[in-house]
């Protein structure tokens, strides 16, 4: 750039870098004055000629090795390892929309572009970024940044936007605002998830890398405020609070520690105006490590249950139901039939311990739960009255509709090869079991199969083909004819139902 070259040959006199200034806004400007880009760059170049620069014989890393100076080191070099990891996601499709104060008002669907954060934890393209940020995604876009950061403000001025992505989703969990997502690359730079990560520690200082308001390759620094924090009561999830300034577009960017380890992956935060108030949380990364490799291997993720639901007890729920204490976990219903009702669970149950270890908490008993596998039993002792119950109870799986439906798929009869799945065709009774359906006919994907060719169809488990192409599909021979009169490398657009959302899956054979 013919600016920037000119910029290279000036000297620090402030004299010089003016008259030169002048020159270039002379000769580029043309008649009607220089452009506003050019502005820009002419005024960062000036900064950065004009700022002092090292002394003689000093490079800009050779500073006083005090501990001030130390910390900023170690901080610049943590910034620079993380960062490369860090993706900014553009969404495109439907969902709730928002009013001017950011508030969803989940009664009015319709078109969105959403901005969110991802973070890459497989160098082969397998990137971790919250449920909210995908849904109702119809196009997903992931921008990998550059690995070597900007050094200078002209470095900056010419940055390398990064390289852009299609992705498709992997799995999705609602329940604990996760989704993992896949990108077409390989050797990325990424951050691990491991189970084995260390617990933070309230004051540890942690940054936030993301793109809060679409401002790419951002980090903040604060402290966690709190370890455990659980904004719901009757909610078993649990979050890592911190202050460290987070807005909307940080979602599902990571939280790490002064190690660059990953403590947990940024959801939300509690503000009235909309920005940020100190007042952030991001899911666990023990609750990252617990579910990503489920999303990887089903799509979802599989939970032990016991078949009861329970509650937090609050003073005036003890006081209403004239309960022997006024905090603990109360069980508020049983399924009928279920582990707990055979193994003599009742209604008003206070749940004292699983396994000898109390479980004063909501998130205390999910926990103890999750520590163990389907048929596997617990031992829950129970405060019935002014009696301690000890009860044996089995632990089940929690039933997945998209697992009983890859269960009776027959890979024979349902499977729909130009797409890579196993389709099943919704009956009555089908349709019946699926509470969000919107339209009530068409072809559910039971599962997605290896596909023998080199197209990724992004087609996700318990998806609803309704049309191809323009053509309404009731039926799995519907489909299948559609698709026969289709050649290779024609385009393709399905009209899926997902989540209760009707959306448009477009690629080409």
């Amino acid at each position: 750039m013919y600016v920037i070259g000119q910029l290279e040959s000036w000297n620090r006199d402030s004299g010089n870098v003016k008259r030169k200034c002048e020159m270039i806004i002379a000769n580029e400007g043309g008649r009607e004055g220089p452009s506003r880009n050019q502005w820009i760059v002419v005024l960062l170049a000036a900064a950065h000629f004009l700022s002092p620069g090292p002394a003689a014989g000093q490079t800009p890393r050779d500073r006083p090795s005090d501990a001030l100076h130390q910390l900023n080191n170690s901080i610049e070099a943590l910034v620079q390892r993380v960062s490369p990891a860090v993706v900014q996601i553009l969404v495109t499709g439907y969902g709730s929309a928002e009013d001017r104060n950011q508030k969803q008002t989940n009664d009015v669907i319709g078109r969105r572009q959403a901005i969110g954060s991802g973070v890459i934890v497989d160098p082969d393209g397998y990137i971790v970024t919250n449920a909210h940020v995908v849904n109702g995604a119809e196009k997903i876009e992931v921008i990998v940044p550059p690995r070597n950061a900007p050094t200078s403000l002209l470095e900056a001025a010419q940055d390398n936007q990064g390289k852009s992505y299609q992705a498709r989703v992997v799995g999705v969990t609602r329940e604990i605002d996760l989704a993992v997502i896949k990108i077409e690359a390989h050797a990325l730079p990424a951050l691990s998830v491991r189970s084995s990560s260390p617990t933070p520690r309230q004051g540890e200082m942690v940054l936030a890398f993301g793109s809060p308001e679409g401002l790419r390759n951002t980090v903040t620094m604060g402290v966690v405020s709190a370890v455990a924090r659980q904004p719901d009561p009757d909610s078993p999830l649990v979050y890592v609070q911190t202050d460290t300034p987070i807005n909307p577009g940080n979602s599902g960017g990571p939280l790490v520690d002064a190690d660059g380890e990953l403590v947990g992956i940024n959801t939300f935060i509690l503000s009235t105006s909309g920005g940020n108030q100190g007042l952030g949380f991001a899911i666990p990364a023990g609750v990252v490590a617990y579910a990503y490799p489920q999303l990887m291997k089903y799509g979802h993720i599989h939970q032990p249950a016991i078949g009861a639901l329970v509650q937090t007890v609050t003073p005036d729920l003890a006081a209403g139901l004239h309960l022997p204490r006024d905090f603990g976990v109360i069980i508020s219903d049983i399924s009928p039939g279920s582990s707990a009702d055979k193994a003599g669970l009742r209604i008003q149950d206070i749940i004292l311990s699983v396994d000898g270890t109390p479980t004063g908490s909501l998130p205390l008993f999910a926990h103890s739960l999750y520590l163990h596998k389907s048929g596997e039993r617990v031992k829950v002792e129970v405060l019935r009255g002014p009696d301690r119950v000890l009860l044996d109870i089995p632990l089940v799986e929690r039933p997945h509709k998209e697992d009983s439906l890859a269960d009776v798929a027959d890979p024979a009869k349902n499977l729909v090869r130009p797409l890579s799945i196993l389709g099943i065709e919704l009956t009555l009774d089908l349709a019946q079991s699926l509470p969000d359906l919107r339209i009530p006919t068409g072809v559910i994907v039971a599962a997605r199969t290896l596909g023998s060719g080199t197209v990724e169809i992004p087609l996700q488990t318990g998806d609803v083909i309704h049309g191809l192409n323009g053509t309404t599909i009731t039926t799995m021979d519907g489909l299948r004819a559609a698709l026969a009169k289709q050649k290779a490398g024609d385009a393709i657009a399905l009209q899926v139902e997902r989540y209760g959302q009707l959306i448009y899956v477009s690629f080409s054979l």
